[in-house]
């Protein structure tokens, strides 16, 4: 299934989805590196939009910048799909829109994936847990990315789920740092892996690097996409439970510094998805 030796990929991103759900202002551009990573190949990139005609003849602002996004998403080799939305009305005569982007990403997906190794799927929508196993029934590799309000059972039927918060440079940090993503003095996200509450300390886990295999988390052998980060509990904000760590479903925004010759520190440290 592979083209000289590298994977063929394709992504299809619920964009409304991830907008709604904290992945507004999320970089295409680092999410299409993410999913080739390690050299695979972009067949399909896919990006369903929902486009209200009605607010863009009388919003003209919302217009232009519809527009200029898709021109944005086709500047880094994604074929748009505008999903016109359609209102309705429910029993007590309530106006609410709908786009159903869902069926033409699950359907498309379906379609395409016999010439697809792996698939990447962004969204956080459970409808698709069995688009994910038909995926994985034609011997595609499924994952799925996003932030909040994320599927349980998504995220259990995926390969691997991987939170959209925790890829280098797929959102911009809350404090900005003129630092790139992991030097010293730089704002990452990561996750507490290990903690000692007895003694107030633990220690960080953040991707370093959107390469390599993002099953090594054993920070100290080469081909480790990770880095780990020694933490004190007095660099932890009042409304965090030291007591409910270690916690993988956590997700902290930190200041990477150096401790010596120890390696890295995390200090400021803030939740990021409460």
């Amino acid at each position: 299934m592979e083209r000289n030796g590298h994977q063929k990929v394709g992504v299809y991103v619920d964009v409304s989805n991830i907008a709604q759900n904290g992945g507004f202002g999320m970089h295409y551009d680092v999410l299409r590196e993410f999913a080739c990573r390690n050299h695979g190949v972009a067949m399909r990139l896919n990006a369903y939009v929902a486009y209200d005609e009605k607010k863009a003849e009388e919003d003209y602002d919302y217009k232009v910048k519809s527009s200029n996004f898709h021109s944005i998403l086709r500047d880094f080799g994604f074929k748009v799909i505008v999903k016109k939305v359609k209102w309705y009305y429910d029993e007590a005569n309530n106006k609410y829109g709908k786009s159903n982007a869902d069926l033409d990403m699950a359907v498309d997906a379906l379609l395409q994936s016999d010439r697809l190794d792996y698939v990447l799927l962004a969204t956080g929508d459970g409808d698709f847990v069995q688009v994910v196993k038909a995926l994985q029934n034609k011997g595609c590799r499924v994952e799925a990315l996003g932030f909040k309000n994320v599927s349980g059972s998504l995220k259990k039927e995926a390969d691997v789920y991987t939170s959209g918060y925790l890829v280098p440079d797929l959102l911009t940090t809350e404090s900005e740092s003129s630092k790139p993503w992991g030097l010293e003095g730089s704002r990452v996200r990561g996750i507490c892996y290990n903690w000692f509450i007895e003694k107030g300390y633990g220690f960080m886990r953040y991707l370093s690097s959107i390469n390599g295999g993002l099953w090594v988390t054993d920070t100290r052998k080469a081909d480790s996409p990770y880095e780990t980060a020694f933490v004190h509990e007095s660099q932890m904000s009042e409304v965090i439970d030291i007591h409910n760590l270690p916690n993988r479903e956590t997700i902290f925004e930190f200041t990477v510094t150096k401790r010596g010759e120890k390696g890295y520190q995390a200090t400021d440290l803030r939740l990021v998805n409460l």
